[in-house]
């Protein structure tokens, strides 16, 4: 893949090559993921180059979702668990209020678990049900209660649902595309568009309101609780104003 091509949220710059690495084949699309390459290298700074990430991996010290990864191109996604046991850290990846995959340090107790969001709900072969989550798996005999749209939790180590949270309003969730993307809000509203797309509104902690389409809306908890810890801007979006004013007391403090 040439380098400028590459999504903008991996913040390559444009200069220090040709080409950027091509996601391998997996559970995230090839524009809403984040290979371990440039997770290792670019955002943690524990590699200098690609054969060092190489290195790393054959030596089979990182896990993604609990499972060892040798591939740098893997691709990483929303809400994955990437673990560095030997140095006991633990990362969930997850937006800011950007839309950019932010480095999100989390506790080995909430590296157990993910949320995944239902993408389809179905009988297989044999009128076996099943449900597929937004990270490729496939559960079969679900709970009957679970629907699309809903998010589930799934251990880790096992593989099994242990919970899951509806898709309804007043429930938290992050907005995973859109103008939108990475804000967290509670759901207010949902307006349904027969042949079209459904609309969400949504309220964010300042009651600022915004919406976007059903297909970009993840549950992440119950009420105005999040099962999963949020980056330090808890999804609440700034005002170019009120970034500015940030960033002056920042640097007053800073000068004092």
């Amino acid at each position: 893949m040439k380098r400028l091509a590459a999504p903008k949220h991996w913040m390559l710059d444009k200069l220090t090559g040709t080409y950027a690495p091509k996601p391998s084949p997996g559970p995230h699309k090839q524009r809403e993921c984040l290979p371990l390459v440039i997770f290792l290298r670019n955002r943690l700074k524990y590699a200098l180059n690609g054969r060092e990430v190489r290195n790393i991996l054959m030596q089979r010290l990182v896990k993604v979702d609990g499972k060892v990864r040798t591939d740098s191109t893997y691709p990483t996604g929303f809400l994955d668990v990437i673990s560095l046991e030997k140095t006991d850290e633990h990362f969930r990846l997850i937006y800011d209020v950007k839309g950019r995959f932010t480095v999100h340090r989390i506790n080995p107790q909430e590296a157990e678990f993910k949320l995944g969001k239902v993408r389809r709900c179905q009988l297989g072969a044999g009128g076996i049900p099943y449900i597929v989550t937004h990270d490729g798996r496939t559960i079969r005999y679900p709970d009957p209660l679970i629907k699309v749209n809903d998010s589930v939790k799934i251990d880790l180590a096992s593989g099994k649902v242990v919970d899951f949270i509806k898709f309804e309003v007043g429930n938290v969730a992050m907005v995973t595309g859109g103008r939108n993307m990475g804000r967290v809000g509670i759901i207010t509203h949902r307006e349904r568009h027969h042949g079209g797309f459904d609309i969400v509104e949504m309220k964010d902690a300042k009651d600022r309101l915004f919406a976007t389409r059903v297909s970009n809306v993840f549950v992440i908890g119950n009420s105005n609780k999040p099962w999963v810890s949020l980056p330090k801007d808890k999804g609440i979006k700034l005002t170019i104003a009120e970034e500015r004013d940030a960033r002056r007391e920042k640097a007053a403090e800073a000068s004092a």
